[in-house]
């Protein structure tokens, strides 16, 4: 019997991930329902269990892993570390020919790695199957929240990586009374499930899209803007979910008419090149746009939300944009908009995260990936031994370039 030797990776990009794609508990619960794998890790004083965990549960820690057969991370992987001839899992960020990851991709082709990426793992019906989100919203509306609180004084929230976990953040929300703010979710994913909890959580109200338009209310409101909200055909005003994934410069964005309502935008929105802008950098300098604070938990730079121009750190994650010059300035000034945009948000309740996204794994493509393989794998497997997977071989020209110099 094929033993399969899985290796979990300590994150080397920095900023550095405390975030893990199996827990502990989760790791000694597959061992003991399968007699066909094998785990080792390798060693880290940043993860978000410690080593003396994953001892704990019968897990080796090792530098070396070039003896596994599977390799699990969570970011992307510094090209001095990809061990040749390895199948990889983790978010390469390269389906969007992102330029700073271009060395990573060639890399992998010249090692002849298979990378398996989690950010390209979808039911047929295209719905990701395991992510981050819900926690990068359930952070990102604490984090906009929280911004909009210090830009006006009206309430305070502490921040989310000093709490123990998910459980504890919620005690924390107990007695809180928020103003009469009017607040604009974009999205439909997991991500935007994440900042529903919190609007719930807090006691925002929701209302409808058009009762939002037509007043103000004496208590906190939120309402929901899903892609039939937010786009038409630029021809005949429609919208059809098909239609709109196939050619989405045929759509025009419908969400001008809420930036004269909205005080806190929370945008989950999925975004990619071709996708209308919720509205234009030069509209925030319009004295009906009243919205005051942003947080762009999509992160997409100069994306659905054209005027965020570079992400923030967790220790640093606000910042403003001047209504007139465009220009980058310090959070919470009167002339400004803030921003609050970070890539790695679920990082600050780590060990929730890396537990909920540990059971997708294990429910969804564990099985397919020591098995037979399946094609929701190979939908999601940007490379394979060196080439080139079928569903990605239009990174070709990317691939080949020779990477831009920084």
């Amino acid at each position: 019997m094929k033993i399969f030797r899985i290796g979990l990776i300590r994150e080397g990009k920095i900023p550095q991930d405390s975030r893990v794609a199996l827990t502990p508990a989760q790791c000694k619960w597959l061992l003991a329902q399968r007699s066909d794998i094998a785990f080792a890790i390798q060693p880290s004083a940043t993860r978000c269990y410690k080593n003396e965990e994953y001892e704990r549960m019968g897990i080796p820690l090792t530098e070396d892993l070039s003896d596994c057969d599977i390799l699990l991370g969570i970011k992307e992987v510094p090209v001095k570390d990809l061990i040749t001839n390895k199948t990889y899992l983790f978010f390469s960020h390269t389906k969007k020919k992102q330029p700073h990851n271009q060395k990573l991709l060639q890399t992998i082709l010249e090692k002849k790695i298979t990378l398996i990426d989690y950010e390209c793992l979808e039911h047929e019906d295209g719905q990701r199957i395991i992510g981050f989100g819900f926690f990068a919203g359930i952070v990102g509306a604490h984090n906009g929240l929280m911004a909009y609180g210090n830009r006006t004084g009206l309430f305070h929230l502490d921040r989310v990586y000093k709490q123990k976990d998910y459980r504890n953040l919620i005690h924390t929300y107990f007695g809180l009374r928020l103003p009469n703010l009017k607040i604009a979710v974009t999205g439909s994913g997991r991500v935007a499930q994440g900042l529903l909890e919190v609007m719930n959580l807090v006691g925002v109200h929701e209302v409808e899209p058009d009762e939002y338009l037509a007043r103000r209310f004496n208590y906190p409101v939120y309402t929901q803007l899903k892609s039939m909200d937010l786009y038409e055909r630029k021809d005949n005003g429609k919208y059809n979910r098909q239609d709109f994934h196939e050619t989405p410069g045929s759509y025009k964005n419908k969400f001008m008419p809420y930036t004269r309502q909205t005080d806190i935008l929370l945008n989950g929105v999925y975004w990619s090149e071709g996708v209308p802008r919720l509205f234009e950098p030069e509209a925030i300098s319009d004295d009906r746009f009243i919205i005051e604070t942003i947080a762009d938990v999509a992160d997409d730079e100069n994306g659905s939300v054209p005027i965020n121009k570079r992400t923030q750190t967790i220790e640093d994650p606000v910042y403003g944009v001047d209504r007139y010059t465009l220009e980058i300035t310090a959070p919470y000034l009167k002339s400004s908009i803030d921003i609050m945009a970070v890539g790695n948000l679920p990082n600050e309740l780590p060990r929730d995260a890396s537990r909920y996204f540990g059971e997708q794994l294990i429910k969804f493509v564990f099985d397919d990936l020591l098995g037979k393989g399946s094609e929701t794998l190979q939908r999601a497997t940007i490379a394979e031994n060196g080439k080139l997977g079928k569903h990605f071989s239009y990174l070709a020209d990317y691939a080949a370039q020779k990477p831009e110099q920084s």
